[in-house]
């Protein structure tokens, strides 16, 4: 059995308005034994596409390789528009050394509710997957049954909940994993569906660019 932890502490602070929550990176950034173009960060996999998508909509220009640059690039960017990142898994185990959700076992999970509570300024969590086997929305699902429920915003155009925790309102994004893995469901989408049919060009990728935009730039 591989032990699979999370290398990245959250990265998260006073001023953070909006919260990222994934599960975990691919096992080699426990092992440090990187790929060309990872960068040795929060969601860094190259074949990860969340940067990809946060350059575009916020036209960052960033590095994509192994540089200290290219950490300082996002961190820098993270702490100009108060986005913070914690994933919800700390640790797993897994008989098959690869990073997907449904292979994790043994399952030790952050307290989330913790850092909602210290983190006052929270307005938002963005999961970076929906409500499947465990997703990032699944186990916040567990994590709050007892106490917490998420209240489903209708006729919005990508999944949202309203999160009523402490007082405090917290609106709740559900978007497409942008793991390229997730490719696949996002060809059975029916919005995506009928926006190839009238672009050919249209491609996953600019199904998530809209999603994620929505998500991050609505006030």
């Amino acid at each position: 059995m591989f032990f699979h932890f999370h290398p990245f502490k959250p990265f998260i602070f006073n001023d953070t308005k909006y919260l990222i929550i994934g599960t975990l990176p691919p096992p080699r950034f426990c092992t440090k034994n990187l790929k060309k173009n990872d960068v040795d960060f929060c969601y860094g996999s190259q074949d990860n596409l969340l940067w990809q998508v946060l350059d575009k909509i916020y036209k960052l220009n960033l590095l994509y390789d192994n540089s200290k640059e290219a950490i300082k690039q996002r961190k820098e960017f993270l702490i100009k528009k108060n986005i913070g990142i914690c994933d919800i898994v700390e640790s797993c185990f897994r008989e098959k050394i690869d990073a997907s959700d449904l292979g994790m076992k043994d399952i030790k999970l952050r307290d989330i509710l913790k850092y909602l509570n210290k983190y006052k300024n929270i307005q938002k969590i963005i999961f970076t997957g929906k409500n499947s086997k465990n997703s990032p929305e699944y186990f916040f699902r567990k994590t709050i049954l007892n106490n917490y429920k998420l209240e489903e915003i209708k006729n919005s155009k990508i999944r949202t909940h309203k999160l009523i925790f402490n007082n405090r309102q917290i609106l709740v994004y559900s978007l497409t994993s942008p793991s390229n893995a997730a490719n696949r469901s996002i060809g059975t989408n029916k919005d995506f569906k009928e926006k190839k049919l009238k672009n050919p060009n249209y491609k996953p990728f600019d199904f998530r660019y809209e999603e994620y935009k929505l998500a991050f730039l609505n006030s």
